[in-house]
């Protein structure tokens, strides 16, 4: 399965957001890719007031602009999209969801994951966030199939934040996941540190692919992302890696290679707690 991973640098028009987005997937489609994964805020990262102005229903029959533009981008292209994180109604119009969306290549919604760790903090730098402020909260893990030609691989879904509660990641491998997705708007400060490390730990503990697509650059309301989108192989080698600014890592998901790491190295079945 060929896979890639965008790096946007979203701002606070949604509309400009989604036609670099659609640009992005297009240009991940011509390279070959069957699966195209989004990042976290992909849509939208501007003034709290704003994302709950534009929070929209994913469910079936909704129309809503951000949900819409990336069904018919997979329509377009023929490509499982993974949306990364996007504003998502909850009930409580204060507290919208951080819903990633996997949209299948006939445009239908097939699964709906709701970011369950909320990313409250208030670091060195001076960087002070507080998502669950405006932002509900999720609950449950999601795994989904994903097929492109013979390939068929169960799919689990996080963002960001989640990237450091590797218990998440069990549950989804008890699940059969041979492969993850962690879209994220990851902060410079954290990035330069963090990034590359807890995906490949997460890949390689769990011997999963890991495709992180990430947010990269300046934004609204001063914050600053790392960017360095990855792939990564259940090795915990970086398969490919965006450079600098907006653009797209690709990367071949080779599922034998991956049977061969968990049968020389049987770690998941090893396992005693």
């Amino acid at each position: 399965m060929r896979a890639a991973v965008i790096q946007l640098s979203s701002q606070d028009d949604v509309s400009k957001n989604l036609e670099r987005a659609r640009a992005r997937i297009a240009e991940a489609a011509r390279a070959g890719a069957e699966l195209v994964a989004l990042p976290e805020n992909f849509a939208f990262m501007g003034e709290e007031a704003h994302k709950r102005e534009i929070a929209e229903s994913t469910e079936d029959g909704a129309s809503g602009p951000i949900t819409n533009a990336v069904r018919e981008a997979s329509r377009e292209h023929g490509v499982w999209i993974v949306a990364g994180g996007m504003p998502e109604a909850s009930g409580d119009a204060a507290r919208p969801y951080n819903t990633s969306l996997l949209v299948a290549p006939d445009g239908r919604v097939v699964a709906r994951y709701r970011k369950i760790h909320l990313f409250d903090v208030d670091l060195a730098d001076g960087t002070k966030l507080l998502e669950s402020g405006a932002t509900r909260a999720g609950s449950e893990p999601v795994v989904a199939d994903v097929a492109a030609g013979s390939a068929t691989a169960k799919l689990g879904m996080t963002i960001c934040y989640d990237l450091r509660f590797p218990e998440l990641y069990r549950q989804l491998v008890s699940q059969g996941v041979r492969l993850v997705t962690v879209p994220a708007a990851f902060t410079l400060t954290t990035g330069k540190d963090h990034w590359h490390v807890l995906l490949r730990a997460r890949a390689i503990e769990n011997q999963v692919f890991v495709l992180a697509p990430a947010q990269h650059g300046r934004h609204p309301r001063g914050r600053a992302t790392y960017g360095k989108s990855l792939i990564v192989d259940p090795w915990g080698d970086v398969l490919a890696q965006a450079s600098e600014g907006e653009g797209v890592a690709l990367a071949q998901l080779d599922f034998a290679a991956q049977d061969r790491v968990r049968a020389s190295l049987p770690c998941l079945s090893h396992r005693r707690l």
